[in-house]
């Protein structure tokens, strides 16, 4: 089951954000917190208040275990840039880009370790050895 949260027009360069975003994917929901916490940037405290919201959706809308949240991913997209101008040299005008982003993230649940193939491949293995050793012993006689 995954879990999804979106902050949208956040007034936060989305290069900055995803220097942090980055930190957090792939990790455990308790991790992935610890780190947003101790992370001085703007960033860390608005992409934590997403990941809490996901966080209590998970928990209250699919009675998913919190303990058992892994962060799928968090894409930092831009969103709508405000332009201003300030005054310049001999009467010009410079830009000024001040620039949104749109936090998503995505929790999904850990799956069940599956078995592994390796563990086959050697059973099957096994049972073939008796099978070559026996037709080479009959060669040989």
């Amino acid at each position: 089951m995954e879990v999804k949260s979106t902050t949208k027009f956040v007034r936060l360069s989305p290069k900055k954000a995803r220097d942090v975003a980055r930190e957090i994917q792939g990790l455990p929901v308790s991790s992935a917190l610890d780190i947003l916490t101790f992370t001085p940037k703007k960033a860390a405290q608005l992409i934590g208040k997403t990941l809490k919201t996901a966080i209590a959706d998970a928990e209250n809308n699919f009675s998913l275990d919190t303990n058992s949240l892994v962060i799928k991913e968090a894409v930092i997209g831009a969103g709508p840039t405000l332009r201003r101008f300030k005054p310049r040299a001999k009467g010009s005008a410079g830009p000024i880009l001040k620039r949104t982003s749109h936090i998503s993230i995505t929790l999904v649940g850990s799956a069940p370790e599956k078995k592994k193939k390796t563990a086959r491949k050697a059973a099957s293995k096994k049972s073939e050895e008796p099978a070559t050793a026996a037709v080479a012993d009959e060669q040989q006689a």
